[in-house]
């Protein structure tokens, strides 16, 4: 088994890099939600998933370590989708 993630800004990476991947691999996904906005219903399995692999590699010692996930997914997935036409803008 691997080690896990301790370090805070390490984690943040990592979980940047997990919805990083997720938004690569459902663009449509990741368009339509924006477009309609329901971005998080559309892509609750994915996020579920991401989110399970990210608590699996990172330590619960983390302080917010659930918060260092949802920051991601606004960082790498909602911000990057700015371009978007959409009524959430």
């Amino acid at each position: 088994m691997a080690r896990l993630v301790e370090d805070p800004e390490l984690a943040f990476r990592l979980a940047r890099a997990i919805v990083s991947d997720i938004a690569l691999y459902n663009p449509d996904k990741v368009s339509e939600g924006v477009k309609n906005d329901n971005i998080f219903d559309l892509m609750a399995d994915e996020l579920q998933e991401g989110r399970e692999h990210f608590a699996e590699r990172t330590a619960d010692s983390i302080q917010n370590r659930d918060q260092l996930f949802d920051r991601a997914i606004v960082d790498v997935m909602i911000k990057q989708a700015g371009k978007i036409e959409s009524s959430i803008w």
